[in-house]
């Protein structure tokens, strides 16, 4: 752990709190969330996500912790970090229903003016290649067939390498690297 603070909630509310009196201070935490199956009052992971998103942080990495619960890191969102599709639309609810602070407020709308809001990533459960790769892979036969026998995270390191290109001279070069890495029998992970 990165010499950030343990802490629990044990609900929603006082996780709000105490983000409404740190986030603008704090480098981030290690949020311990219990399991379902323990005993303990726990706030959820979906609760700890749409606070946070509220007062501009968002979640990091994730880790074990013991039989009963998990560390989940949240820090202040960095000034041009990219949004996933799934945060944009629970800020959109988040702010529809008057949940979201100022701070939070602040990180929407940052994105929406330098165009990371309408630039956002599919999360790797929802994410499929774009149409213009499918086509560009079906002319190459050799990639294709390779592309076939990747697994989800193989494939999904490449649609988030193509949805992530800001212009489209970047995108298309890198669909180019990945249709020679494919035809080459290369994958960005072993």
């Amino acid at each position: 752990m990165t010499g950030l603070p343990v802490l629990r909630f044990e609900s929603a509310a006082e996780y709000r709190r105490w983000l409404s009196r740190h986030h603008a201070r704090s480098r981030g935490i290690w949020l311990r969330i219990y399991k379902k199956r323990s005993s303990r009052p726990s706030i959820t992971y979906a609760e700890a996500v749409d606070q946070s998103l509220c007062y501009g942080w968002i979640d990091g990495q994730g880790q074990k912790y013991d039989r009963e619960s998990w560390l989940q890191k949240f820090t202040p969102r960095r000034p041009r970090s990219g949004w996933s599709r799934i945060n944009t639309e629970r800020a959109a609810r988040l702010i529809e229903s008057g949940a979201m602070a100022p701070a939070g407020l602040k990180a929407v709308e940052a994105a929406k003016a330098d165009g990371r809001w309408t630039a956002a990533y599919d999360s790797p459960r929802r994410a499929t290649p774009p149409a213009e790769f499918l086509r560009a892979l079906r002319k190459h036969k050799k990639a294709k067939t390779f592309f076939e026998t990747l697994n989800k995270s193989n494939t999904y390191a490449i649609v988030y390498r193509l949805q992530t290109a800001k212009r489209p001279e970047t995108r298309a070069r890198r669909m180019k690297m990945i249709l020679a890495m494919l035809a080459k029998g290369e994958k960005f992970h072993p």
